[in-house]
């Protein structure tokens, strides 16, 4: 059975699967084929606050945006609250936005060295103060995403979750592993269980989903009131569709060659124009294509993960650096 959809704020998200932020990943062009792909909501990358605050070049063009993709949320992070209030305001000018979001969860070195993502969690109350002050500071709902806790000997997830939503959280994202977990093991759902009866907004569950048919056990095992997939839709955008199909009863049919073959293509030429587009605001533009197909390379493997020739391609992709070379190897393994 479908769950409601999920309210945050007065943001309606139907049907209640996010697109979780992803460095390198969520870009304009992947998170527009998600969202056609049934997908509720997307997210930018993990932005720094600082630089929005600043109004680096560097950092708003993790801000750009396609048509198509709202509702989507900016996913940011930082460790003072007045920087992450100055962040907040900005995303808000700019109109494009339906949430912002704060990450008290991340453990890469970059983030948490300085005291932001993961290292949030030390302390629930710099958490409370910080929801509160952006919360405070913009129209926007404000919400958070964060892990069970530094490791399994810091496992304050309960007072985290707490103290975002005393501070003002409208929803709160956990990513059931540890920060010390990365992404590796069993994701923990009983926690999300947890979590969801001990909470008053809404929970939504990150972790463990590897395929569609999980995202309905996770709903039905923890109550969470929305799932959000990562490393799953990767190269596999379809998996909302076919989450979709599940939660409504329907019969599922996966994409066709056509189908993934022009997806493949939008996608790579959505990364060249806007590559295009962050050309703009640079002095010394860079060449759009050639970057476009360095940046692609994560997702082209994904997309066409399991069929003969793959092998090859990896060997090759150093040298595809044009729109045309990529899809003549892509349709080499299709065909």
């Amino acid at each position: 059975m479908k769950p409601k959809p999920l309210q945050i704020g007065d943001l309606i998200i139907d049907p209640p699967t996010l697109l979780a932020p992803m460095s390198g990943y969520t870009k304009a062009p992947f998170r527009a084929i998600c969202r056609r792909h049934h997908c509720g909501l997307a997210f930018t990358e993990v932005t720094s606050a600082k630089g929005i605050a600043r109004r680096s070049h560097r950092s708003l063009r993790f801000l750009e945006t396609f048509p198509g993709e709202y509702p989507i949320g900016a996913h940011i992070y930082g460790a003072d609250a007045e920087t992450l209030v100055r962040a907040a305001r900005v995303i808000e000018s700019l109109g494009r936005f339906a949430l912002v979001d704060i990450n008290c969860g991340c453990p890469v070195p970059k983030v948490a060295s300085r005291g932001g993502g993961a290292a949030l969690m030390r302390d629930p109350q710099k958490v409370h103060d910080i929801v509160q002050a952006v919360s405070q500071a913009v129209s926007l709902p404000v919400t958070v995403k964060t892990r069970l806790g530094l490791s399994p000997e810091l496992a304050n997830v309960s007072e985290v979750a707490h103290a975002a939503e005393e501070g003002g959280a409208k929803a709160i994202t956990i990513h059931a592993r540890f920060a010390s977990d990365k992404h590796r093991g069993p994701a923990d759902w009983q926690a999300l269980k947890r979590i969801k009866a001990e909470r008053g907004i809404p929970v939504i569950g990150n972790g463990g989903i590897r395929e569609a048919r999980h995202a309905l056990e996770m709903v039905a095992q923890t109550g969470v009131d929305g799932v959000m997939i990562a490393r799953a839709a990767i190269g596999n955008p379809w998996i909302f569709d076919e989450i979709h199909h599940l939660w409504a009863g329907q019969p599922y049919t996966p994409p066709s060659v056509e189908e993934r073959r022009a997806v493949i293509a939008e996608h790579l030429r959505g990364l060249s124009h806007l590559i295009e587009m962050e050309n703009r605001g640079r002095k010394t533009p860079i060449p759009n294509e050639q970057i476009a197909c360095r940046r692609f390379r994560g997702h082209l493997t994904r997309y066409l993960a399991g069929r003969p020739g793959l092998g090859d391609l990896r060997r090759s992709l150093g040298e595809l650096e044009s729109v045309e070379a990529v899809m003549a190897a892509v349709d080499r393994i299709l065909n």
